[in-house]
């Protein structure tokens, strides 16, 4: 296991790279190139001047979250060759520099969604929320403009300006794309990449939908452990695996979260581990990491990490906003910092466990 932190850059977060160097047990960043729109090609300087830039700091590029997904692949419309044509040189040219883990989705138009990006909790921080009512009442416009209205003057992953201008078109795009064809869609190009994957030994990690379940009548496909073994099997090679995310999995609290990675030796190539409050059917809020201050077992889901032999990089996520920082909402330094620090500790105490066990049967 390597434990690291998402970085969208020096342009674009408010972190800094020496900062995270200073986190005990931090080894690496999940980065990107974050100014690249979708579908273009990502060209092997730029690729190389981020990794110098990384490696300056003491650090490494444990793997690339996002090399965002044209939305005609996911449509499936005639242009989306040249796109995934595209997609597979920029895999290459990743591949070249010994980057070997891509963590994407398959969510059409918005990518992760909440309705509160600075809700108050009692002791002053705040989160990231989620409210169904919210969604129901507004329309996918108005629900973009008050996002990026409320980012910190930040460019929220997934929310990029440049696509969602034209959220009506987007629309209209996906009116005849329901989940099987959406799925079919990921199939191919998932068949497509296949080749330069395993010529590189690159991993492609599908991140769950956030929520889990349709919003604004846009169909999701991997929300649950039936959907992501579906993909498993209908792609079963080793390159193709999933991202494990918490929080998105257990944004429906029907999801057996342990049971998902225990469901995938293997295949869990990614993990983000975070905490989340439900509150009711469809409302909950980001939490500390810590297991009390939400509703996950964090120790549960660590624990199955572990036992089914994981050992990719894990970050943990959307932390609150504490201590007065101002940032990225959920992409702040300090609760992030203690939350790596909490998974770390959740992960020595197992594997120290395990080796005593080990010693005294022996």
């Amino acid at each position: 296991m390597q434990m690291t932190l998402r970085w969208f850059g020096e342009k674009f977060d408010s972190v800094k790279l020496w900062q995270i160097r200073q986190i005990p047990g931090v080894t690496g960043v999940i980065t990107t190139l974050y100014d690249i729109p979708a579908g273009e090609v990502w060209p092997i300087e730029r690729i190389k001047a981020l990794q110098e830039e990384v490696r300056e700091a003491g650090l490494e590029i444990a793997g690339i979250e996002s090399v965002n997904i044209h939305d005609t692949i996911k449509i499936g419309s005639e242009e989306r060759e040249k796109y995934i044509d595209n997609y597979i040189e920029t895999l290459d040219n990743l591949g070249q520099c010994g980057i070997k883990l891509v963590c994407y989705n398959f969510m059409p138009v918005f990518d992760w969604t909440r309705t509160d990006l600075a809700k108050v909790r009692p002791d002053g921080a705040t989160v990231l929320a989620y409210d169904q009512k919210v969604v129901d009442t507004i329309d996918p416009q108005t629900f973009f403009d008050q996002t990026n209205d409320n980012s910190n003057g930040f460019v929220m992953p997934g929310w990029e300006p440049e696509r969602l201008a034209k959220v009506k078109e987007l629309f209209k795009a996906y009116e005849s794309v329901d989940e099987d064809t959406l799925f079919n869609n990921l199939v191919y190009f998932l068949k497509r990449i296949q080749g330069v994957c395993e010529k590189w030994g690159i991993k492609m990690a599908i991140h769950p939908d956030d929520p889990a379940w349709p919003v604004f009548n846009l169909p999701r496909i991997i929300t649950s452990k039936e959907k992501i073994l579906k993909l498993m099997k209908a792609v079963d090679a080793p390159f193709n695996g999933l991202t494990f995310c918490a929080g998105s999995f257990g944004s429906n609290p029907n999801n057996d979260l342990p049971g998902i990675i225990r469901a995938l030796p293997g295949r869990v190539h990614f993990a983000h581990v975070r905490n989340l409050h439900h509150f009711a059917p469809g409302v909950f809020e980001e939490a500390a990491h810590l297991s009390s201050d939400g509703t996950f077992d964090l120790y549960e889901i660590v624990r199955a990490l572990y036992e089914t032999g994981f050992d990719g990089p894990i970050r943990p996520d959307h932390g609150r906003a504490i201590w007065g920082e101002v940032s990225m909402p959920g992409y702040g330094l300090y609760d992030r910092a203690l939350g790596a620090e909490y998974i770390l500790g959740l992960w020595e105490a197992l594997d120290k466990s395990e080796k005593r066990l080990c010693s005294k049967e022996a």
